[in-house]
């Protein structure tokens, strides 16, 4: 099992910018993808961002140039740097592991709020 725990949301203005961070902990082995996703109200869940399974990254077209994912594999953590926010990215981020076997994990949420 892997857990996953997100945090670093919050509310700030447009222009603004803030860094979330997702913390994984438990049997992390064989992953094949890591992304973040986010989720508006009424809307699908969406990728923003995330490291392929050869580690490239890619991005949603409504981020490039804004937002940047990391990771840090020592310290199991994954991040998403988001700069220039607008308040179309308000929404609930959530931190997302795909294993090479099917397991798919995610977290619990972060809320980030973007005031106009």
């Amino acid at each position: 099992q892997v857990q996953l725990v997100e945090s670093g949301g919050g509310l700030v203005q447009a222009g603004g910018s803030l860094r979330l961070s997702c913390a994984a902990s438990g049997s992390i082995f064989s992953i094949r993808t890591v992304g973040w996703y986010r989720q508006a109200p009424g809307k699908q869940r969406e990728l923003v961002a995330g490291f392929t399974s050869d580690g490239e990254t890619n991005y949603a077209d409504s981020v490039k140039g804004r937002f940047t994912i990391s990771r840090d594999n020592a310290q199991n953590m994954v991040y998403l740097h988001m700069n220039s926010l607008k308040p179309e990215d308000t929404a609930v981020y959530y931190c997302n592991i795909l294993t090479l076997y099917g397991s798919d994990y995610w977290g619990q949420g972060t809320q980030v709020t973007v005031s106009s």
